[in-house]
């Protein structure tokens, strides 16, 4: 079964990425060092980085039951971030959220996750993951309020905005 390529929520939208966002993605908040801090994922160094994103997006969507989502606020409507369900399988996915700064401490993340959240139970996944970096305190809140929790043991995982060598994560599943 097949995600929706738009999904609306009371405050936001979260659609399926196009190539033509990619100007925005990398200025908003792809590019930005203190967004990515604690990210998975390399802070872009130019746009190509984000068309790359962008690229493999849309073979995740061709490829699976969906894949990366922007984020944007509905009224002004504005890109704010980027969130997603990732398959490792058909039923577990890996999911994650990043916004701009300006975006920060309005409760869009929590909004936005648990609209995946939604998701992940229409398209059959049983088990939903995510990862956090262990001062990323805001990430932890947002994480369990969505009804995720803390499985242990914890993870060591490459945080490249950080450093090259591994540091401790903390894991966070949501069953269904």
């Amino acid at each position: 079964m097949k995600g929706q390529e738009r999904i609306e929520t009371a405050r936001l939208v979260l659609r399926k990425p196009t190539p033509a966002d990619a100007e925005a993605v990398f200025q908003r908040y792809a590019s930005d060092r203190e967004v990515t801090k604690f990210l998975s994922w390399r802070c872009h160094q130019s746009i190509e980085e984000t068309r790359a994103f962008l690229d493999r997006s849309e073979r995740e969507w061709t490829q699976s039951a969906s894949g990366a989502y922007l984020i944007e606020s509905r009224d002004p409507a504005r890109l704010l971030g980027s969130t997603g369900l990732h398959f490792e399988t058909p039923i577990l996915a890996i999911t994650g959220y990043v916004l701009a700064k300006d975006a920060w401490g309005y409760g869009y993340a929590t909004e936005a996750l648990t609209a995946i959240v939604e998701l992940a139970r229409t398209v059959s996944v049983r088990s939903l993951r995510a990862s956090c970096h262990v001062e990323n305190i805001a990430s932890m809140r947002v994480l369990e309020k969505c009804g995720f929790f803390r499985e242990k043991p914890d993870l060591y995982i490459s945080f490249p905005n950080l450093g090259p060598i591994p540091v401790e994560s903390l894991r966070y599943v949501r069953t269904f």
